[in-house]
């Protein structure tokens, strides 16, 4: 259990409360308050304006003495002074003073040894439903036992100044880890708030022997436990929600002695392209109590989800008993088979393949995807990216504290690892094809089950990995990418290419073994 701290957002406040709403209630305030419309479906529809992802460069984290040997400072985790954040928070006191408020106290963490409570106080009533189901929902007795151990404070028209605050905007998102507090300033966006406590989560579990992941996780009928690593976009909450499997939870985990759990209490699925046949219980779980985040409505506020005018990155939020046969409380015991998920931009990597342990390491520290659009700011199309164990934006400490504690537990329970490619085929970004879904599930479900372990392999000259001769219910050309473009020798010009960032991305990991450098793509 996180050591409570009694909390010190609330002191003074004059105007009035609205604390542990139920969703119905907050939907009537959100409608009622024009904040958002109520949608054919029975969701409420929300819009972020100009911000529709996350806002990186506005992140910040107070450099005091608690903390300033164990974070990993540079552009993820920009420093800022501790009176530069107390001259905000007493402006931001001010500010709220007289604010008509929702608060919503509930926890991190399904696993009540390692669990965070935390308080989250908005201007917004749908800001705060989104909290309600995004997060974990107390029990009675939990909440007269309540005490708060971090506090969020999201407030879209508090605006910082970049010139007195030594900001990058108006914009701010910052952590203190001796205040126990996080502010989130000048965006409407919500994905701040769940985010920023996964950062807070990303520090705090270490020091007990958890390791946080930025995964999706499900569990088959024989206790199987199955995790999905990816970054936003990659399939993470589209593949983990399996009707054949029970869905642990589809976004952040922590991996104890004792096995996984579930940080959160609902689901964030990006919905743009979003089908009933293809992704069936996501579907059926935007109904009433969920939140629509910028998806375009037509004249009988029928939400359009091939609509992307607004942004790519629209949103889902619901809790997580919307899926059937999901996992409550989210805990189940260790993994059998983790699968990477990358969106290959670039085309060349196969749809799936097989890792032993080195290679494990050198893709969980390479974390290679795509950033898709809208999910941060400025991002219109696919770009090629690392993220340092597929969620370098949420990762206070340096990267080899993460890389080891999965190193270790995937030799110690001889866990299956696969790389997965949900990004193109067929050539690049433009000129390519998107895997299609259905061979996708087809090849994860065959990992899963262990049946693909058994198949023959044959190993790719440049990527240095082991793919599949064949998986029942995937056509057998697709599985070597080089036979799925026109023209092989542009195919290898491209995976040379790929090969040469890899390379040149990993160099900066100095404290890598051999044998771990040795694992990736050879140039």
């Amino acid at each position: 259990m996180m050591t409570p701290m009694t909390n010190i957002s609330l002191f003074n406040l004059k105007g009035k409360t609205h604390v542990n709403s139920t969703p119905a209630e907050l939907i009537e305030h959100a409608v009622g308050r024009e904040e958002a419309i109520l949608t054919a479906n029975g969701a409420v529809r929300a819009t972020t304006g100009h911000f529709t992802g996350r806002s990186p460069k506005d992140k910040f984290t107070v450099n005091d003495s608690s903390v300033s040997d164990q974070i990993d400072w540079g552009a993820v985790n920009q420093p800022m002074a501790p009176e530069k954040f107390e001259r905000i928070y007493k402006r931001l006191q001010q500010y709220l003073l007289e604010k008509e408020l929702y608060i919503f106290n509930g926890f991190a963490g399904a696993d009540p040894d390692h669990r965070l409570p935390i308080q989250v106080i908005t201007e917004y009533a749908w800001h705060n439903l989104f909290a309600h189901q995004l997060f974990i929902r107390p029990s009675e007795q939990e909440l007269q036992e309540h005490q708060t151990a971090f506090t969020v404070i999201n407030v879209p028209n508090f605006k910082v100044n970049p010139q007195e605050d030594d900001t990058n905007s108006e914009t701010l998102i910052a952590v203190s880890f001796t205040k126990k507090l996080v502010i989130i300033a000048g965006t409407h966006y919500a994905g701040e708030m769940k985010k920023s406590i996964f950062s807070v989560m990303n520090y705090l579990l270490p020091e007990q022997g958890v390791l946080p992941m930025h995964c999706s996780a499900n569990v088959g009928k024989n206790d199987d436990v199955a995790l999905f690593f990816g970054l936003s976009g990659t399939g993470k909450t589209t593949l983990s929600a399996d009707s054949e499997r029970a869905l642990i939870g589809d976004d952040e985990h922590g991996w104890s002695k004792k096995g996984v759990f579930n940080f959160e209490g609902g689901c964030y699925a990006k919905c743009i392209g979003l089908s009933e046949e293809n992704e069936p219980q996501i579907w059926q779980a935007i109904r009433f109590g969920t939140v629509l985040e910028n998806v375009i409505l037509d004249d009988t506020r029928t939400p359009d989800f091939h609509d992307g005018t607004r942004t790519e990155n629209t949103r889902a939020a619901y809790p997580i008993e919307y899926i059937p046969n999901s996992v409550i409380p989210g805990i189940a015991g260790t993994p059998n088979v983790i699968l990477f998920l990358t969106a290959d931009a670039f085309g060349v990597l196969p749809p799936i393949s097989k890792l032993n342990a080195d290679q494990a390491m050198y893709h969980f520290l390479s974390g290679y995807t795509s950033k898709l659009a809208g999910t941060e700011r400025g991002v219109t199309e696919p770009e090629a990216t690392f993220s340092t164990c597929f969620g370098a934006p949420f990762l206070p400490r340096p990267a080899h504290v993460y890389a080891e504690m999965l190193g270790e537990k995937i030799r110690e329970h001889q866990v299956q690892v696969y790389l997965v490619n949900t990004g193109w085929t067929g050539g690049p970004y433009g000129t390519g094809k998107r895997m299609n879904l259905r061979y996708t599930r087809r090849m994860v479900s065959a990992a899963i089950e262990g049946s693909l372990v058994k198949e023959s392999y044959i190993a790719d000259p440049i990527f240095n990995l082991q793919i599949p001769t064949q998986c029942e219910g995937v056509p057998s050309v697709l599985l070597n990418p080089r036979n799925t473009w026109k023209d092989p020798e542009a195919y290898d010009m491209k995976a040379k290419e790929l090969a040469g960032l890899f390379h040149q991305h990993f160099a900066k990991f100095t404290q890598a073994s051999d044998t771990i450098k040795n694992a990736g793509p050879k140039v």
